[in-house]
């Protein structure tokens, strides 16, 4: 007799080392792929258009790689989860569903009241961790509690058991039931009719082939001078993976057991520092999902019960010039234009922005982390939540609130040339580099000279940079000795 398993592509848009798509074709006869839209189970966070572009285009690659490699045809739905589930298990008689867990909130709750619901209709349901080392609760501190320090969960995770990081490719096995109403990737509408995305088409490759493309690409060309250029944002030094790990085209067990592979052929220090600061950064995504896992109010809320109270502000007008790389703050304005050109963020001007938007104007950290999540190709909940939290002093091991990242210091220390400035801004490409960080300082002839006119080809300063740091700062003291606080003062 045969048997038919239905597998559930989420986050874990691959074929290679899928644990769940690799159970079930070693368990079952028949499978039947499976890509469920249900924007509306994600509680309030479905994905913005520039992720949902890059989705479709995933989704395309996935149904290309499932045909030409084993034959199947992705099965397309959209709409409530279970109830799709319950319609595909009818017209193939499937007895089991597999799939690889989420961690988000709203999905972890929608997960467990699917998989009880398939288990009283009879079937076997049945989840696997295939986007992360080690799920959240198999990693905790020595009181058995979650942890909430990155340092102390860091030493944790280089002790845990090595993993056989090896990449399964599944057999093949064909489809042999047909199934009704599949939809064409197309058909979900997540591309709108505006020509906005263009811009992205000649950018960016989605898919398990470019994400290992682009690994092997980091491998081979910038890993070695990761430590040194990974704050840089001229700089191609970094990784540039975070978008195919947020839709699993390539997992973090991939990754390692490239890394691992690194570590037993190097012996030069040089090289050791460099994978070992590269895979830092991976465990650091690990702790996002952690914190997000056990501490799921924090996608909303603060971490720090304390900044509950804290005095932020909501002025619209202001978010928008901060929105539209218009503050008068050269860094800070080339960050928000290289977001809004390519989808992404140079990981030092994302803490940069952050922090102008939280300190420097006042604004609530979520205000920000809904832009970001609106705007970035590589929006993903965990990592989003940890980073504006983490700037804003009120998530788990966070920096201080007292400290604000200068966006002029900043510059001068990782792009003292102004490459980026210049690349992203390019009205004031002809400054020279003295004033690159400050136009508002250069003279009127340097100016006149640079082609710089201020308040016509580029804004002035929405804020004094040192004004608007003591009034934070006043703020936060004001704040932490309880005092009742004008606010207007501070930010007028």
């Amino acid at each position: 007799m045969t048997s038919t398993a239905i597998f559930w592509f989420r986050q874990d848009l691959r074929l290679v080392d899928n644990p769940a798509l690799n159970a079930a074709f070693e368990q079952h006869d028949c499978i039947i792929p499976v890509y469920l839209h249900t924007p509306n189970d994600e509680g309030g966070w479905s994905a913005g258009e520039p992720s949902l572009w890059w989705l479709e285009r995933s989704l395309k690659a996935l149904k290309k790689a499932l045909k030409n490699r084993h034959d199947l045809l992705l099965q397309i739905r959209k709409g409530d989860a279970f109830t799709e589930l319950e319609k595909i298990i009818h017209e193939s008689d499937a007895d089991a569903v597999f799939w690889n867990r989420q961690y988000e909130p709203a999905i972890v709750k929608r997960d467990e009241k699917i998989k009880s619901k398939l288990k009283v209709i009879g079937l076997y349901a049945k989840s696997y961790n295939g986007n992360l080392l080690w799920d959240p609760w198999q990693i905790e501190n020595k009181s058995g509690e979650p942890y909430k320090v990155f340092t102390a969960f860091h030493k944790n995770y280089l002790t845990q058991p090595q993993q056989d990081y090896r990449a399964i490719v599944s057999a093949k096995k064909p489809l042999t039931k047909g199934l009704k109403n599949n939809l064409n990737v197309s058909d979900l509408g997540l591309v709108s009719s505006h020509p906005w995305h263009k811009k992205l088409n000649g950018l960016w490759e989605p898919g398990e082939a470019s994400a290992q493309d682009q690994l092997n690409r980091f491998i081979t060309s910038y890993l070695v001078k990761y430590p040194e250029e990974r704050d840089e944002p001229a700089k191609n030094a970094t990784s540039i993976l975070s978008i195919h790990l947020h839709f699993g085209e390539i997992s973090v067990r991939q990754i390692f057991a490239v890394t691992q592979d690194l570590k037993l052929q190097h012996t030069n220090d040089v090289n050791l520092m460099a994978i070992e600061a590269f895979e830092r950064q991976l465990i650091w995504r690990e702790f996002a999902h952690h914190l997000m896992f056990h501490f799921p109010h924090t996608i909303e809320q603060v971490f720090n019960p304390k900044y509950s109270n804290f005095p932020w502000q909501d002025d619209p007008e202001i978010q928008k010039l901060w929105q539209q790389g218009e503050t008068g703050i050269p860094l800070v304005d080339a960050g928000m234009k290289e977001l809004w050109a390519t989808g992404i963020m140079h990981n030092r001007a994302r803490m940069i922005v952050a922090s102008f938007l939280i300190k420097n104007l006042g604004q609530h950290w979520l205000t920000g982390a809904r832009w970001f999540w609106d705007t970035l190709l590589d929006a993903d909940l965990a990592n989003n939540t940890m980073g504006w939290q983490w700037v804003a002093g009120s998530g788990a091991d966070a920096a201080p609130y007292y400290r604000i990242f200068s966006p002029v210091r900043q510059g001068e220390r990782f792009d003292p040339q102004g490459e980026y400035i210049r690349r992203w801004l390019p009205e004031l490409s002809g400054l020279p580099d003295r004033y690159i960080y400050t136009p508002w300082m250069a003279t009127a002839d340097i100016l006149a000279d640079s082609g710089v006119k201020l308040a016509e080809n580029y804004p002035r300063p929405i804020v004094d940079l040192a004004d608007s740091r003591k009034a934070a700062l006043d703020i936060y003291k004001a704040w932490k000795r309880n005092q009742t606080i004008n606010i207007k003062k501070y930010v007028e």
